[in-house]
């Protein structure tokens, strides 16, 4: 077993699912601490994938685990859009008008 290869993918899912924990509680700053952190993380599988290869159980494993990650990414993304929608308009230079 690849142990080795899989432990970047629980890495990176781990970020995410921390990310995501930071992304509810309105921690912007954390959430894109997080991302570099997983960026690092997916350059250092590409280059331990590039030397080794899983086996298909491993695989099977992998699969869930992206699996998550991107319904991480998701819920994400879904909780950054009214805070990207204001940085769109702030940057536009328009104020948003509180009543």
């Amino acid at each position: 077993m690849n142990t080795h290869l899989l432990s970047y993918y629980e890495a990176i899912e781990q970020a995410s699912a921390d990310m995501l924990s930071a992304a509810r509680t309105g921690n912007w700053d954390e959430v894109v601490k997080l991302e570099g952190a997983c960026v690092l993380l997916i350059s250092q599988l590409k280059h331990a994938a590039s030397q080794a290869a899983l086996q298909p159980e491993e695989s099977k494993l992998k699969t869930r685990i992206m699996q998550r990650i991107l319904l991480n990414d998701a819920e994400i993304r879904h909780l950054a859009e009214p805070w990207l929608e204001d940085l769109d308009q702030v940057l536009a230079g328009k104020n948003k008008t509180v009543h």
